[in-house]
């Protein structure tokens, strides 16, 4: 009977074995062959900033040895007198909750600074991007490099339509970053946020992207046409990342991250950054026009795929329309480049210059990343037929001329037409002085 359970022993233990053998080679034959063209692991593989670690896990210390020294902190000081209830810089960007005011009684000091950000050099020669609200009412700037050397900084110029500003310290062979193609990000791609967070300078935080356009309406109260079209990524951003460098696994700028969406006004997830081809357009329009230039097809848009502009919408007109991709137009202005074109009110725009427009924000940043003048192929449906435009940009003026600051009078920046008061107004109104709004643009901030 022993003998009968060492055999059985026996013969069990090299059934084992051979099983074991025969599973390692199996394994071996059907590791998975990589598409080295589109996939994360195909950045392990062709990129070497992008390594991986003992561990089999991915080592960023390449690409964050590349780019933290390009990226710097940005302080903001402000010599105002503090008249009005005080509000946070960054509330407006990070939802901050809702707490007491406090009324300031006096100078803010000149050695502290009213608030502070990041900023990305993105030349040897000194220009650094940032975002709007980092250094706006700001009466001087001061950047601090990641070796600590301070320098005082010149505004450039700034958009508060896309939150991009530009700066320039007097540098020579300065680290920078090169600009990457943001059209080509790929949702699920590896990134670094960069920044100095809670003023820790030079924090290198991961993540993936985990969207493309996404619109949070935060600019609306800032601007007249805001552009929102961010990256949105779950690599941590907080209070003071602001302006700071979201790159891809080249060490690449992506994009200039500029908020995120939180109750407590801390990182919960949802970081969101403006996309690289926006922000290279409008720093090299400021730097080479002095203002950008701001093109629009000519129509007031309707989001398909936002349910409340669908009530609102459905709830006006006896035509209803389902939500779905792609962007309506639902007025078309006057002489407009879309009106010369042939596009119609109702015309449901989905693809432009072979890009697809599933939102407004698709449809924002491609026109934003354009100028007066530029020519664009507009794929859309009318009545369910595939229509296809050429459509020629104007600015709101209807011009398709690219134009200084000099050249734009300062009645189309402000979006209204003005007239002098007339002396014999003036007793019947109360008033002594004004200038009367005689027009106001029919640009409104769905308009693109």
């Amino acid at each position: 009977m022993k003998k009968l359970l060492f055999t059985g022993l026996a013969i069990g233990l090299a059934s084992s074995g051979l099983s074991l053998m025969a599973y390692k080679r199996y394994i071996e034959q059907q590791q998975p062959i990589v598409n080295t063209s589109n996939s994360a692991t195909a950045q392990l593989i062709s990129n070497p900033a992008f390594a991986v670690g003992s561990a089999g896990r991915p080592d960023f210390t390449g690409i964050a040895a590349k780019a933290v020294n390009a990226v710097v902190n940005v302080k903001n000081y402000s010599n105002r007198m503090d008249t009005q209830e005080y509000v946070d810089p960054f509330e407006f960007f990070f939802d901050f909750p809702q707490r007491p005011r406090q009324r300031a009684q006096t100078k803010n000091d000149q050695n502290t600074p009213s608030g502070h950000g990041s900023g990305v050099i993105i030349s040897p020669s000194g220009y650094i991007a940032t975002n709007n609200h980092v250094i706006d009412e700001a009466d001087r700037i001061e950047i601090t490099l990641n070796n600590q050397k301070s320098y005082k900084a010149k505004v450039v110029g700034k958009d508060p339509n896309s939150d991009v500003a530009l700066l320039k310290i007097k540098g020579e062979n300065l680290p920078y970053l090169n600009f990457a193609d943001s059209e080509k990000v790929q949702v699920g791609e590896w990134v670094l946020a960069i920044g100095n967070p809670f003023s820790l300078n030079s924090t290198v935080t991961a993540g993936i992207v985990s969207a493309k356009g996404r619109s949070l309406d935060i600019l609306r109260s800032k601007s007249r046409s805001p552009i929102e079209s961010f990256i949105q990524t779950d690599a941590a951003i907080n209070p003071g990342n602001s302006g700071g460098a979201l790159v891809n696994t080249n060490g690449d700028l992506i994009g200039i991250n500029t908020a995120i969406a939180s109750k407590s006004g801390s990182y919960v997830g949802y970081g969101f950054a403006v996309p690289s081809n926006l922000v290279r357009k409008v720093i090299e329009d400021i730097k080479k026009f002095g203002v950008v230039q701001r093109a629009y097809i000519g129509i007031n848009a309707l989001d398909l795929s936002n349910e409340e502009q669908l009530i609102l919408y459905n709830q006006g007109n006896k035509t209803k329309i389902k939500s779905q991709q792609g962007v309506m137009a639902s007025e078309v202005m006057a002489n407009s480049g879309a009106a010369e074109a042939g596009i119609k009110k109702g015309d449901i725009i989905k693809r432009i210059d072979g890009s697809p427009i599933r939102n407004y924000a698709d449809l924002a940043a491609i026109i934003g990343s354009k100028r007066p003048g530029d020519k664009i192929k507009v794929n859309a449906l009318r009545d369910g037929r595939d229509i296809n435009f050429i459509v020629t940009l104007k600015d709101q003026q209807g011009s398709t001329k690219v134009r200084t600051r000099e050249e734009i009078e300062s009645s189309e920046l402000l979006g209204a037409k003005f007239v002098p008061l007339e002396n014999a107004v003036k007793p019947k109104l109360g008033i002594s002085y004004g200038v009367p709004v005689s027009e106001l643009s029919s640009y409104k901030s769905d308009s693109v």
